[in-house]
């Protein structure tokens, strides 16, 4: 959550610039605009403040976040000082079972900003809903102060308005004594206020056009557009630019009501209706109900009002398909936005896999995985199938750590850093806490002990650069590679998700990688564990260690055999004990019941 608030931060200040397009562009275009048309715009704006908060992404802007991350969480790599060792049991008996080495990174707890930012933001919402709180008690009590309305004459008149506007619905209508304004309350069971000084004037024009007003906010269904405002106005109650927006739209609505009651009047009626705006704007004040729609408005507000009443033309077609136009046109551009605003988008810690292409099934599995938080994903090549355990994990994406190390090699074998039938390595003498790194390396050593210096070396022979075309070139994950080259893939900033690990390895066992067949040959080599009447199992542990505790394990591969290919990924979370080890012994008891693997 306190990455949230970070991520929600950065979204503020983007929207804050998709405001500033909108109100140009209702400059620049307000003579194109009919006045309903851009007050509808504003609800484009709504639709946008709710993107940050839904449960999706629209697409990876994982660029320009890579700062986010590193404000947020800081990830280091330790290779000197106090070092754990996971070297887990050979579960099968086999003398060829990759032992899985990793090394511990510190990793600090996340970022005290976002913590402040969260507590800031959600004591602000408390206090704007303390003032909401306020209000509607303020309302109920004028509600049950009011009183039905007792004048025939007024009532009359009302039943006239509601035959002029078209509206069929019993709207009830009272009067009371603590309101300057007429307002309109409620959306599924909506009633007028008359002021009772208004009904005591007994100006039947001025009372025939405001009753005429808070009609069409009826119509329009204005109720649900002021809870809308309200609950934005309470979420951002920070963005300053969010506030003068909400203030625009209600300043537009109150403009598009007048033009809805203009179109309604005689032209002749056009100039009284200004004047009964004018006679009120010393007794009509701002609304002082959240939810309520109203004539009222700040003096800057009721100029705007007038002069669109004296400038008011009848719609024509022509106007009509001009407007629509435009109001398209600035929709399209508002929606081309979106994804920017996306805190889900910024995220990019979740693939999206479209399964509506895929023959692909949910299976539970939690037996299987105990005290572990994980998924397992299956993809038959013969059938076109996929078995997924635990669906939302299996599409997140999480440090890849000694599973990586596949396509490392792969890496180095493409630019002839190492080859097939060399892929020998000099110990550089450094003393490794491992025993089976302290010695010279060879491809299918350095993957069986996950031996990190020699892949390093590929890496720093490769420069950032080509790494990183690579991992674009396979479309590896989220593709990050961070700001530390010597440990973007150790519970840091490169990640990848269980589907998208079975997705690259098949790739990489039916070749569509376009590398080399030899180098992906030796690659499978290098991660082949044993053979048996079931054929050949190939496979790849990981384990993220964070603080000298196992909170992230992988075990990948597939098995090949004469007749059909499964690949598989299994990924395993907990605070402690989570090792590719164990992830290994899951899949196998997995497999095995499947009848996959024995």
């Amino acid at each position: 959550m306190a990455d949230f608030m970070i991520r929600f931060l950065i979204c503020n200040i983007l929207l804050c610039g998709i405001i500033g397009i909108l109100l140009f562009l209702k400059r620049i275009l307000k003579n194109c605009l009919s006045s309903r048309m851009q007050y509808n715009l504003w609800f484009l704006l709504l639709g946008l403040l709710a993107v940050p908060f839904l449960p999706f992404r629209f697409f990876r802007l994982s660029e320009l976040f890579v700062w986010l991350k590193n404000l947020s969480l800081v990830t280091t790599a330790q290779t000197e000082g106090h070092v754990d060792q996971t070297l887990h049991t050979n579960i099968t008996n086999t003398q060829n079972w990759m032992e899985d080495f990793t090394l511990s990174v510190n990793r600090r707890t996340p970022s005290m900003i976002g913590y402040l930012l969260l507590a800031l933001w959600v004591s602000g919402i408390i206090a704007m809903l303390i003032l909401v709180i306020r209000s509607a008690i303020r309302l109920h009590t004028l509600k049950k102060s009011a009183l039905p309305l007792q004048s025939h004459k007024v009532q009359k008149l009302y039943q006239r308005c509601l035959r002029d506007t078209g509206i069929t619905k019993n709207i009830p209508i009272y009067s009371t004594a603590y309101l300057k304004s007429p307002i309109i309350v409620g959306c599924l069971k909506p009633c007028i206020y008359l002021p009772i000084h208004l009904i005591s004037d007994d100006n039947e024009i001025d009372i025939q056009y405001m009753l005429l007003h808070e009609l069409q906010h009826y119509r329009y269904k204005d109720g649900i557009a002021n809870y809308l405002m309200n609950l934005a106005g309470m979420i951002y109650w920070f963005n300053p630019l969010v506030w003068y927006a909400l203030k625009e739209m209600r300043s537009d609505r109150e403009i598009a009501c007048d033009t809805s009651v203009l179109k309604l009047l005689e032209p002749d009626d056009h100039v009284a209706y200004g004047n009964t705006l004018i006679n009120f704007a010393e007794k009509i004040s701002l609304t002082p109900f959240p939810f309520a729609s109203g004539i009222s408005g700040n003096m800057k507000q009721m100029k705007r009002r007038i002069l669109n009443i004296a400038s008011y033309e009848k719609p024509t077609l022509q106007k009509a398909l001009k407007s629509i136009t435009a109001f398209l046109l600035i929709s399209v551009l508002l929606f081309g936005l979106t994804p920017f605003v996306s805190t889900y988008a910024a995220d990019a810690d979740h693939y999206q896999w479209n399964t509506s292409t895929k023959n692909c099934s949910q299976i539970d599995l939690s037996n299987y995985f105990g005290k572990y938080e994980g998924s397992f994903v299956l993809y038959d090549l013969k059938n076109d199938t996929w078995k997924i355990h635990n669906m939302k994990r299996a599409s997140l994406r999480v440090a890849p750590n000694s599973t990586y190390k596949i396509y490392d090699a792969l890496f180095g074998l493409e630019e002839n850093i190492i080859s097939p039938g060399n892929s020998f390595m000099n110990w550089n003498g450094t003393q490794y806490p491992f025993v089976a790194w302290n010695t010279d390396q060879t491809l299918p050593s350095a993957m069986s002990a996950s031996v990190n210096w020699y892949f390093h070396s590929i890496d720093e022979q490769l420069g950032e650069d080509s790494v990183q075309e690579y991992l674009h070139k396979i479309g590896y994950g989220n593709e990050d590679l961070g700001n530390d080259s010597s440990s973007y893939w150790m519970e840091s900033s490169l990640k990848i998700s269980p589907i998208e690990q079975v997705e690259l390895l098949a790739k990489l066992q039916n070749n569509s990688l376009e590398f080399v067949p030899e180098n992906v040959e030796a690659v499978k080599d290098s991660i082949h564990i044993f053979s048996s009447s079931f054929g050949d199992f190939y496979g790849k542990t990981g384990t993220g260690r964070v603080n000298g505790q196992d909170i992230n394990g992988w075990f990948i591969g597939f098995v090949e055999n004469t007749d059909n290919t499964y690949f598989f990924a299994t990924n395993i979370h907990h605070k402690t004990e989570a090792t590719g080890g164990k992830a290994a012994e899951i899949t196998l008891s997995i497999l095995s019941d499947l009848n996959i693997w024995k």
